[in-house]
């Protein structure tokens, strides 16, 4: 399996190795003042400052490693344009137009709703609007920035005109699944006041935020919490200077029921709750660990999501969620929802603590999870996916408790009657992108996460700077970055080296050296910089198989799953191998007549037969030119041949994978492609025995 590494995690903060006295007595500095300031007076944290831009005016005790330039100074290239302008074409630009939901949700009359226009339809119309708007600004799509401008005026108008919070039309506070949805409403408006400076945006944050009842309740995985306001408070926070807003966030961060729950996840006590819910939560302590300097609350997300990663991580890397977590299995599902919430859990955890694994992780989902769900065109999508899918329903005995029958076929909506993962599936692209450079507290910049790609920031003493990432990443191991700043100037240029990649090797100008990563996995770069320097970062990209055991789904959560069979909740330990090729998962591919319909009589019946310790002279590597047009193709540009043996496979609910290595009937060599390419396949597979090495006998 893929899990992030914790040691790692608990390194000291992000040093250049160019700089590390300066850096290091600023950092221990900072660290200093905020063990004072907890000792003395916990709560009077955070001093406001006037921030280079003149928009950030309070700057947090312990800064965070990376913060994301404003939306729309970078902007995707090459296939990662390609596929948000498919997005923009299809789900994201239209959605307003196929459901009254999001068409009406915000205006104060409720489709769906209980008579007072809120609930459910906020929630998903929130995770829309985010998404349109951030894909916009990344476009520099002036007609998608108005369609999702246009219904973020009603809130703003609403909010500054008198209203008691989002939710502009009540005059009571908002509670449970409103207060969840207002979190959402307001990432979207940060996103607004960060790529406009419109001072209305701020003002109506700060009017709905300096009085907001921020939920005190201990934390459970199973439901949803207004206390995800969190993050959109402290960045209200930051951009306003109003103590007001701070002082709401500390008073539900010390109540006892939060205290408990953050004290728990710090003793490794948790519960098997919602796979949303989870990925959503578990983010909440680290985000106050740079405005209070403790590191129990970085501790409390750490293992949170480490918990996750080794109890419920799949292959293409985000937890299974059915839409409880359900364990490891090959026919476990992932709900779409939680390839978004792991996404931005991840990024805010990023940017605090500058670890590459984070990075890692976010490739992981992001290359694999999030295209699979999607229609290669963007027009339609379904609600769960699972790393084996052989027909376009899930295995025979499963009726899946939410939403119901259905959730992996493709449609317009997703999933018709409940519309959260379509609305979802609009923030992930743009959540990559802007995320995949960040500045650094240095005046440099971080390549923090890889693809083409333009880029418009300042670094040094506000010099402005223009760097083009022309590569196929990760459809290839070399990345081109030529760097053009208004005039010469002295900055730093951070790479980050990925976990799984060996020997990387970077060149200024045509020369080369080692790209030997530091303690954070980055390699740094600071010297004078003038038009035309380009920089040529190679990964070399290995076959790497991956073994692990399918797991019964939790005991605990067995009444949710109760439509299951008893045999599910037995200890069961079925061996599987999954293949990679750096971020890549890659897949038997089932071919496909369209996201629904598979080609008749198409064979997966395999198992994997490769040595496990000559994985490298087993596996073959084909490539093909990428095509004019990228939409995830059957007919990948890269692929990977390995040997299998065919053997009788008839999965079943109880019986998804045989229990231990087979025999096996007959040898072939098998063709895989990258798991996102695909829409039916097999990417958990049964092994032989010799593909299972010394384990086998086990």
């Amino acid at each position: 399996m893929h899990h992030r590494n914790e040691t790692t995690m608990n390194q000291l903060p992000f040093l250049s190795p160019k700089s590390t006295s300066n850096r290091s007595q600023t950092t221990l500095l900072r660290i200093g003042l905020a063990l004072c300031c907890a000792l003395i007076a916990p709560w009077m944290i955070a001093t406001p400052v006037q921030s280079a831009q003149g928009r950030r005016m309070a700057e947090p005790l312990v800064k965070p490693i990376f913060t994301p330039l404003p939306p729309g100074a970078i902007e995707p290239a090459g296939w990662l344009r390609d596929w948000a302008l498919a997005a923009r074409n299809g789900i994201t630009g239209h959605l307003d137009e196929w459901s009254p939901t999001y068409r009406d949700a915000w205006k104060g009359v409720g489709e769906g709703s209980p008579g007072d226009g809120a609930g459910w339809p906020l929630e998903q119309s929130s995770y829309w609007l985010d998404g349109s708007l951030r894909l916009g600004y990344i476009l520099h799509d002036d007609a998608l920035i108005k369609k999702a401008t246009d219904r973020l005026n009603l809130v703003v108008d609403g909010v500054n005109k008198g209203g008691e919070s989002f939710i502009y039309w009540q005059k009571k506070p908002p509670e449970g699944f409103n207060s969840w949805a207002c979190s959402h409403m307001g990432r979207a408006l940060v996103t607004w006041y960060e790529a406009s400076g419109d001072k209305r945006v701020l003002d109506a944050l700060v009017r709905a935020y300096s009085h907001y009842p921020v939920p005190r309740e201990e934390i459970k995985f199973d439901d949803v919490t207004g206390l995800c306001n969190i993050d959109p408070m402290l960045e209200t926070y930051a951009f306003s200077g109003d103590r007001r807003v701070l002082d709401r966030v500390l008073a539900a961060v010390k109540s006892p029921g939060v205290g408990a729950t953050f004290h728990a996840w710090t003793n490794r006590q948790y519960d098997w709750g919602h796979a949303v819910c989870t990925y959503e939560k578990l983010r909440l302590p680290i985000l106050l660990y740079p405005w209070t300097g403790e590191q129990r609350y970085r501790q409390a997300s750490e293992r949170a999501l480490q918990w996750v990663d080794e109890n419920d991580m799949l292959p293409y890397g985000v937890a299974s969620g059915m839409e409880n977590l359900a364990g490891i299995g090959a026919f476990r599902m992932t709900e779409t929802c939680d390839v978004t919430a792991d996404i931005w859990s991840s990024a805010w955890m990023y940017r605090i603590e500058g670890n590459r694994f984070y990075g890692d992780g976010i490739e992981r989902a992001f290359f694999n999870a999030a295209p699979t769900p999607i229609a290669r065109d963007f027009q339609t999508m379904c609600y769960y996916q699972s790393p084996n899918r052989i027909e376009s329903r899930s295995l025979p005995e499963e009726q899946p408790k939410a939403p119901g029958s259905g959730g992996l076929k493709f449609t317009r909506l997703g999933y018709p009657h409940v519309l959260c993962c379509v609305g979802a599936c609009n923030r992930i692209i743009p959540s990559y992108v802007t995320h995949m450079w960040m500045t650094t507290d240095d005046r440099g910049l971080a390549a923090t996460l890889y693809g083409p790609c333009t880029v418009s920031a300042e670094v040094a003493d506000k010099v402005p700077v223009k760097l083009t990432c022309k590569t196929d990443y990760p459809f290839e191991e070399t990345i081109r970055v030529t760097v053009e700043p208004e005039r010469t100037a002295t900055f730093p240029l951070y790479f980050r080296i990925p976990a799984w990649c060996v020997n990387g090797r970077i060149a200024v100008n045509g020369a080369s050296q080692a790209a030997t990563p530091d303690a954070k996995g980055f390699f740094r770069i600071e010297r004078p910089w003038s038009k035309r320097d380009s920089v040529t970062l190679v990964l070399p990209m290995t076959v790497q198989c991956a073994q692990g055991y399918e797991t019964e789904y939790p005991v605990t959560n067995r009444e949710y799953f109760s439509y299951k069979p008893d045999a599910v909740f037995k200890q069961r330990r079925f061996p599987y191998e999954s293949v990679s090729y750096g971020p890549l998962l890659f897949a038997l591919p089932i071919a496909d007549k369209d996201p629904n319909t598979r080609v008749k009589d198409a064979r997966w019946q395999f198992a994997l037969d490769v040595d496990i310790n000559r994985v490298a002279a087993e596996a073959k590597i084909e490539r093909q030119p990428m095509p004019a047009k990228w939409d995830w193709p059957l007919d990948a540009p890269i692929a990977i041949t390995l040997p299998a043996k065919t053997f009788d496979w008839k999965p079943s609910d109880a019986q998804a994978l045989p229990a231990a290595p087979v025999e096996g009937i007959a040898a072939e060599t098998i063709r895989l492609i990258p798991y996102g390419c695909t829409k039916f396949r097999i990417s958990m597979f049964p092994v032989t025995k010799r593909a299972w090495g010394q384990q086998a006998s086990e």
